[in-house]
């Protein structure tokens, strides 16, 4: 028989929150260690793939005019070596972004060839992807404003990147949380790392909870997964997680309202944590908390990419 040890402290964390009718079940231990540990091979699977953060080398943002794309350093957008010397050139005007590639290089959409393509801007994830060799890039609008995402899926950082530091399993962090419903949805305002840049989200209310018998709430924005997304800062942010905040998901209880289970063990870094080519929204003020949420992901500055000559 296998006999599974289990630390004193987290065993009575688990019967605190039993106690206390955590989700109105008693809490199994074992196979809730299990889930946070699935959750986090989860997490770092999906950083890996190529569509995920961690290939990301550049962000350009756009104005009308044309901007040329190559690892030639009179270029405007400078590639790796590893690209032709002149790719070719965005054409920013009224109709959008459109691709004019050099003569004599191969560039792809769907895996076909291609000289000249207009690139819409990907604002749901399906929006037009070219390659040149191991870079790809899309064209992408924030606010209003126009940029350019160059990946390189033979990018060294994703070949040597880490295991992502968390804090120890704390059942105790796993808590009853309360939507309480604004009289009607409001549009709130998020600041973002890109100084000007502001998003718009919706938020159906607030989500209260307690921890060590204090009580806290957090302003919670509608996603488009269907469950609530909440960007939260506490004071690990000073020594131990991202300074921006972090991220955290939890079940929608309905149009009414209600319970639901907030989670800190599963709270996680912004994209932003892992390069500097992201647009991440940050945590606002009333969003941080006084306290430390010593729970959830940790912020480790090697697991950092920045290359002033991507920019």
């Amino acid at each position: 028989m296998v006999r599974i040890f289990v630390p004193t402290a987290l065993l009575a964390a688990a019967m605190l929150l039993a106690a206390c009718g955590q989700a109105g079940a008693q809490l199994d231990l074992v196979v809730y260690e299990q889930d946070i540990q699935e959750w986090r091979d989860a997490r770092r699977a999906a950083l890996l793939k190529p569509t995920g953060y961690l290939n990301q080398i550049g962000l350009h943002w756009l104005e009308p005019g044309t901007y040329s794309i190559g690892s030639d350093a009179a270029s405007d957008i400078i590639v790796p070596a590893t690209a032709a010397g002149r790719i070719g050139e965005f054409r920013v005007g009224d109709e959008g972004v459109r691709l004019v590639v050099e003569e004599g290089v191969d560039v792809q959409v769907d895996g076909a060839s291609v000289t000249n393509v207009l690139m819409p801007a990907d604002v749901t994830g399906q929006g037009i992807l070219a390659s040149h060799g191991s870079l790809a890039w899309s064209v992408i609008e924030r606010g209003g404003k126009l940029a350019v995402r160059i990946r390189d899926y033979e990018h060294p950082f994703v070949e040597t990147f880490g295991e992502l530091p968390y804090y120890d399993i704390d059942p105790s962090r796993r808590v009853i949380a309360t939507l309480r419903l604004y009289d009607e949805p409001r549009t709130i305002t998020v600041d973002t790392v890109i100084e000007g840049f502001q998003q718009f989200p919706v938020s159906p209310g607030i989500v209260e909870f307690e921890i060590d018998g204090q009580a806290f709430d957090l302003e919670a924005q509608s996603s488009a997964n269907g469950r609530l997304f909440i960007i939260f800062g506490d004071a690990t942010n000073r020594d131990a997680t991202y300074g921006a905040g972090r991220f955290v998901y939890l079940d929608d209880p309905g149009v009414d309202g209600g319970e639901s289970v907030l989670d800190f063990n599963k709270a996680y870094s912004p994209p932003c944590a892992f390069n500097d080519f992201s647009t991440c929204p940050v945590a606002s003020p009333r969003n941080r908390l006084g306290v430390r949420i010593e729970a959830g992901e940790k912020f480790d500055p090697r697991l950092h990419y920045s290359d002033s000559a991507a920019h």
